[in-house]
Formats: structure tokens, sequence, C-alpha cells
């Protein structure tokens, strides 16, 4: 009989852990952020091909902290790549771009700042900074002189976190603790280059 209850006990404890890891896993992929794209595209323009691309941005509650009450800045890369696949051969590399963007807060103006470059647009929320850097718009990434007229193309777009301008403390926590992660996906589709090249109006 005590044997009986024992393994009754042991099963019982075991089955409450496992729901507490359940109810732990839960909650921090609540608090984890995630990155995912929703569409983009090549358009046209007078010297060449512009992309736009939209993300929905969730950085998840730890991120929104140190960005918010303490003050650090947030950087994130937007990284494009085009190749033309080929047969026989590897995949045709056509060009790359990478984007970088900074996101801070300011106590004194209880603003958010979204900067690219010389380029920057303030913010009264995070909500409305994290749309706006989720939605990129004309962005120049390829000549005119290089696609081939009704060649397929692959091409791939990525926002994601850079977890390197994190300062010090916080990149170990980046990697290793999920909620501390921001899982960026990666959009693949295939662009079919005009017979010529027409400038959207």
């Amino acid at each position: 009989m005590m044997v009986f209850i024992t393994r009754c006990y042991k099963s019982a404890r075991a089955i409450g852990i496992a729901l507490m890891l359940a109810t732990f896993e839960v909650a921090s992929a609540a608090n984890a952020g995630s990155i995912e794209p929703v569409d983009a595209s090549l358009n046209a323009f007078e010297d060449g091909y512009s992309l736009a691309a939209n993300f929905n941005v969730n950085i998840g509650t730890h991120l929104e902290d140190i960005l918010t009450k303490g003050g650090v800045p947030l950087y994130f890369n937007l990284e494009f790549i085009l190749e033309r696949p080929r047969k026989y051969w590897v995949a045709e590399h056509i060009t790359s771009r990478t984007e970088i963007y900074r996101l801070t807060y300011s106590g004194l103006t209880r603003q958010y700042r979204l900067s690219s470059g010389a380029l920057h647009t303030n913010f009264n929320t995070l909500e409305d900074a994290l749309h706006g850097l989720g939605r990129i718009g004309a962005l120049p990434v390829v000549d005119k002189g290089r696609l081939l007229p009704s060649e397929t193309y692959d091409a791939a777009v990525r926002l994601s976190l850079d977890r390197a301008q994190l300062p010090k403390p916080f990149q170990l926590d980046a990697i290793t603790d999920k909620e501390w992660q921001v899982v960026a996906k990666t959009l693949r589709w295939k662009f079919v280059a005009p017979n010529s090249l027409t400038v959207s109006p």
C-alpha cells in the first residue's frame, strides 16, 4: 500500500512539474517578440527597382522595458537579396542591401525616434513607432540594367533585431532566454523582370 501511495505521489508531482513548466513556456512565449513579414514587392522607378515591404513587429515586454524605462537604443537590420536561379549551377547573386534602423526613446520629450542614416521620424507611442519600423516603402535596391527582361529572379527580405548592438550584459540574455528573443522570419518570392521598365505612377 505504501509503495502505491509513493508512486501516486511521484506521478502527481511529475504532472505538477510538467504543468508548471508548460505554464512557464506559455508565459515566456507571451513575453517574447516576433517580426512577421506580411508582404513585399519590387516596383519600377526611373533608374531601377525599389523595395516595398510590410512587417508586423512585436519586440516583447523585456525589450520594451529596456527601451522605454532603461533608455537603451534598439537596432534592426533590413536585409534584402536578389538572385537569378540557374538550372545546372549555383544561383547568380544579383544584388543585396542591408538597411540599419535605430529605435530610441526620450524621457524628456516622451517620444520614440526611428532613425535610418540621416533621416529620422518621431512617434508619440511605441505602437506607432513599431508600425513605422515595419513599413518599408520605395527603398532602391537594384539598377534597371542589372536585370534581364522576362527573366525570373528569387527575392528575399528579412527584418530582424541586431542583438550584437545590445549592451554586453543583455547580449547573452537575448540569445539564451526566450523572453528576450525576437523571432524574425524571411519572406521569399519570385520576381519576373518586365520586358521594358515601366515606372509606377
